[in-house]
């Protein structure tokens, strides 16, 4: 899993899943060689490593979600909850949203926010290696848009003209016949 990022954006358990299918395959328990990762590898590979791997993932996330008990339904998030492995276990495309942000939003995210900016592993060349990391997360959520309207699932783009109450009302809204209703007292 060439692409991933080790931060906290998987599970934590997610981390010993992943140092485990490492061991299993022969690799080093930490991982592939940040500078051979993010500074030689192209975005291109990038992405196809990062969609190789996002099935493995995907189970670990499946094995979290089974594990919790609940009387209302859960919404799940995250990058790898692909749409092309989700809709195979979903009744309906309805149930499930693919949101992605615009380029102009990824844009205006690095110049807004200082540690969106700014590359989290140490190598040779941290602004190539961001320029890498960008485009390879573009071609993910390209692939993420195309795959989920050729599923016929919804697709809401973040471009930053809505403020997050306003993005949260749209998934809620469109959520709506799957939620219980609201409690007016509440």
């Amino acid at each position: 899993m060439a692409g991933s990022r080790r931060s906290g954006r998987d599970a934590r358990g997610h981390e010993d899943r992943r140092i485990a299918r490492h061991v299993r395959l022969g690799e080093p328990a930490a991982g592939p060689d940040p500078e051979q990762v993010w500074v030689r590898t192209g975005p291109e590979e990038m992405a196809a490593e990062t969609l190789a791997g996002f099935p493995a993932r995907f189970e670990w996330a499946l094995d979290d979600l089974r594990a919790l008990v609940s009387g209302r339904p859960v919404i799940a998030e995250g990058w790898g909850l692909r749409p092309e492995l989700v809709a195979p276990l979903v009744d309906s495309p309805r149930r499930m949203v693919v949101m992605v942000p615009t380029p102009a939003f990824r844009r205006r995210r690095l110049r807004d926010l200082p540690r969106a900016a700014t590359f989290g592993h140490p190598v040779s060349d941290p602004a190539r290696a961001q320029a890498n990391l960008l485009a390879r997360d573009a071609l993910v959520a390209d692939d993420a848009v195309r795959t989920a309207r050729r599923l016929g699932i919804r697709v809401i783009e973040v471009d930053g003209s809505r403020g997050a109450a306003a993005v949260a009302e749209a998934v809620a809204g469109h959520f709506g016949p799957y939620l219980p209703p609201q409690d007016p007292a509440a």
